[in-house]
């Protein structure tokens, strides 16, 4: 397996030096940004290694290598969140990296640019103020440490995920990308079609299933998905279900049945293109489903982050985010700190701008 490190500024400049250098099939690990600004991303490759000597490992983790096999000591989420208490411990860069004081008029805009709801960004803006901290960064990630929770997958310690949300955001995606990181942790991977009357979403699901060498499976209801689950403990399942809206009354009947499931995890997926207020509203139901984690995804073609906001905020865990439909471009742990400054560093010059109050 070939395993290496790039830095870029933003992402997509990194996929552009992963797919020239290490070619379509790679997949993304993990990605954090750089203490000085842009991003570093991780990634790996099913392949011989062809020059040792370009791997270079992350700041705060390392890898011992046995053959074909690479174990990391301690996984990126740990890592990526001991560095981040260190710094907010002990570094000064993530004041000296703001100049903007906060202001709760100016707070208020910001968060009104990114069209976020109106209800909720009062109440940051209240917590932020209350924290007492001058720092406009460092105030809004004290007010979403009090309203949002990081909770990434473990694709390790997870035997079934049942991948709920509505219809076109990214469901069978997310299945490729999840089961991209089992794979290279070693797991056994099954990929369930239950969308099975949805134009192309098992043929996809099976592209995607034969690139990454896992099981590919049909299952119509929720009997014949339990009959798959029924002793099988050495695999992760993923389901991919078909869309619907969680606040219809009739939908969630209907999928009751699969929430009923023993030993399987509903997890929510949700799109940062749609309307703020709808997604409060569709990432709130999920949760009266069962869902205690969501992922997020439509990084790459929102500049308004109102609905990420959101959605990290109504009571589920933030399991991850994507910034690229394709399974090379993995899944990102974001922390209310990395959130607070996506928010403050976002491009939203071409964004309305409203009045603050």
């Amino acid at each position: 397996m070939q395993l290496r490190t790039f830095v870029a500024k933003d992402m997509r400049e990194a996929l552009g030096q992963v797919r020239s250098e290490m070619g379509p099939d790679a997949v993304i690990v993990a990605s954090q940004r750089a203490k000085g600004g842009g991003i570093i991303v991780r990634a790996a490759f099913d392949a011989p290694v062809a020059n040792s000597n370009d791997e270079v490992g992350l700041s705060g983790g390392e890898a011992q290598e046995d053959g074909d096999k690479i174990e990391f000591v301690g996984t990126f989420e740990q890592l990526f969140h001991e560095g981040l208490i260190k710094r907010l411990r002990s570094d000064p860069e993530p004041i000296q990296r703001s100049t903007r004081n906060f202001n709760r008029a100016e707070f208020l805009g910001l968060l009104r640019s990114h069209r976020a709801p109106d209800t909720l960004a009062h109440q940051l803006a209240e917590a932020a103020e209350k924290s007492g901290l001058s720092d406009m960064t460092l105030a809004l990630a004290s007010a979403l440490d009090r309203r949002m929770r990081a909770s990434p997958l473990v694709p390790t310690e997870t035997s079934a995920l049942l991948l709920v949300g509505p219809s076109g955001v990214g469901k069978t995606a997310v299945a490729a990308k999840i089961a991209a990181h089992a794979r290279l942790a070693g797991r056994r991977v099954r990929l369930v079609a239950a969308d099975t009357a949805g134009a192309g979403a098992v043929e996809r699901l099976e592209t995607f299933a034969a690139h990454l060498g896992a099981e590919a499976l049909r299952a119509e209801s929720a009997d014949a998905i339990a009959a798959l689950l029924a002793g099988v403990e050495d695999a992760l399942t993923i389901v991919d279900t078909a869309g619907f809206d969680p606040r219809n009354a009739k939908a969630r009947t209907a999928f009751a049945a699969l929430a009923r499931l023993p030993n399987t995890e509903a997890l929510g997926i949700v799109s940062a293109t749609g309307d703020a207020e709808e997604l409060s509203e569709i990432a709130a139901a999920l949760v009266t489903l069962g869902c205690k984690r969501l992922v997020v995804t439509g990084l790459d073609v929102t500049r308004r982050l109102g609905a990420l906001l959101a959605a990290a905020t109504q009571g589920a865990g933030l399991a991850h985010t994507t910034r690229s439909p394709f399974v090379s471009g993995g899944l990102e742990t974001l922390t209310p700190l990395s959130l607070s400054r996506m928010l403050i560093e976002a491009n939203t010059g071409n964004a309305d701008r409203g009045s603050p109050q």
